[in-house]
């Protein structure tokens, strides 16, 4: 265990004790800071700490950082649907329902467990629980995602997504009839103030997200969009259409309480990822069909 003191000057005093802990010690995010002060691994003058407490003049800090607990990822043989493969990447069509990467309490079943068993190396950039993982689509959302096999395609890849270079667009059936053709939605994302486990356009405390969409089909009371990301903040696509009162079909966070059909998740498809192949330079475009629950929808609307 890691022991580590403070002592609150005066240019800190009224600032909560969550953001000073976070710039002050090394490495650490502020969500981490606060679930160390949940479990009572941070004191203030001798006594459990909160979160939102602010600092005064003089107050002693003790922070417990535990030993971190080692982690392993175990390779499972499970079928993946491979749309292109070389020695530097891979590039996947996921299905609706599997999880990218281990997290807390999902620590099977994943693409990077799949991946363990298929691939003989993969980039070590984002540690043991996200071996080449460079950018994630959520849970219930299907389509085309890379994964880097080195630490040089990693990098390239990244680069790209922090530039906004990679092509990426999406399929998704919204609720209502979407009355523009087109259109482009820019806003801040961040955490909902109201429920931290979710996303929401913000005023403040946010970061800049752009979704253009363009309409490819309507019905009687939902429209089939294309939408592309020039950024890519967490269930950014699901956020904006919700923002816009066309939220996703099937969205079981930011869609409609009563649905119509039964989806297991929102129907939103990672359809076409293009970029620049990192040793090559040369630009690859790779396209994931709609998966057949989502055509059968469609079908069941046009009839």
């Amino acid at each position: 265990m890691q022991l580590l003191n403070f002592t609150a000057e005066e240019d800190q005093i009224n600032k909560r004790i969550d953001a000073f802990l976070s710039e002050n010690i090394e490495g650490q995010s502020r969500s981490y800071i606060q679930k160390l002060i949940e479990q009572h691994d941070v004191l203030v003058n001798d006594k459990p700490s909160k979160s939102n407490y602010k600092l005064r003049l003089g107050d002693n800090i003790l922070v417990q950082i535990p030993d971190p607990v080692p982690l392993e990822v175990i390779a499972e043989e499970i079928e993946l649907n491979i749309v292109y493969e070389d020695e530097d990447l891979i590039v996947i069509n996921k299905p609706q329902g599997m999880v990218v990467h281990p997290a807390h309490g999902n620590y099977s079943g994943t693409i990077v467990n799949a991946l363990l068993s298929h691939c003989n190396n993969l980039s070590g950039i984002n540690g043991v629980m996200r071996p080449g993982i460079v950018h994630r689509i959520d849970k219930d959302t299907s389509g085309v995602i890379v994964i880097a096999k080195n630490n040089e395609a990693h990098v390239s890849l990244s680069d790209q997504l922090k530039e906004h270079s990679i092509t990426r667009r999406y399929n998704a059936l919204v609720e209502g009839r979407v009355k523009d053709d087109r259109g482009t939605i820019e806003t801040m994302i961040g955490r909902n103030p109201k429920n931290r486990k979710e996303m929401a356009v913000v005023s403040r405390a946010g970061k800049s997200a752009v979704t253009h969409y363009t309409v490819l089909e309507r019905f009687e009371n939902y429209t089939l969009i294309e939408a592309q990301l020039e950024t890519g903040r967490t269930h950014q696509i699901r956020v904006h259409m919700a923002h816009i009162g066309h939220p996703v079909v099937g969205d079981p966070v930011y869609g409609f309480k009563k649905q119509r059909f039964d989806t297991k998740g929102q129907l939103l498809h990672a359809r076409v990822l293009g970029f620049i192949h990192p040793r090559t330079g040369e630009y690859k475009e790779f396209e994931a069909p709609l998966p057949e629950y989502f055509t059968n929808i469609l079908n069941k609307i046009r009839k």
